[in-house]
């Protein structure tokens, strides 16, 4: 599975309205944080990171619908999660309203909206973007913490 670090915007854009999750408020600066999957210039998968200190929110998992199942999903997250290792992030944030089952399975653990940091609550993602019954899900990525 070829995984690789910033695929073009205009793709990951068009892939995130595929999927229906939330993209104006995705900056220049957010996209460097984003992966890819398959193709370079028309990904069949990407999924981001939205960094804050040793926290981050896990952002947009999308997958084009001819390649649910082939495992590209799973191989974004593993990989981003290795990143966000390597460069100190401890814990993983995301919300979702299709996939809480999805990750859950892979040890993200719900937990309730009003224990977010106060940083993830600012964000558009969770503040306005995302609805108010979506699952706050979390990951502590570095066991040793």
């Amino acid at each position: 599975m070829n995984i690789f670090d910033n695929p073009p915007k205009d793709r990951a854009i068009e892939l995130l309205k595929e999927c229906d999750l939330p993209y104006c408020d995705l900056s220049e600066l957010h996209f460097r944080h984003f992966l890819g999957c398959g193709d370079v210039e028309r990904p069949s998968g990407i999924v981001g990171l939205q960094v804050e200190g040793k926290e981050a929110l896990l952002r947009s998992l999308a997958v084009t619908a001819e390649m649910r199942g082939s495992g590209c999903g799973k191989a974004l997250v593993t990989e981003i999660e290795k990143q966000a290792k390597l460069n100190g992030i401890e814990k993983l944030y995301l919300l979702t309203n299709t996939a809480e089952l999805y990750f859950n399975r892979i040890g993200y653990l719900n937990i309730n909206r009003s224990s977010v940091p106060e940083w993830l609550r600012k964000t558009q993602e969770f503040s306005s973007l995302c609805p108010d019954d979506a699952a706050v899900l979390c990951k502590q990525i570095n066991q040793d913490k």
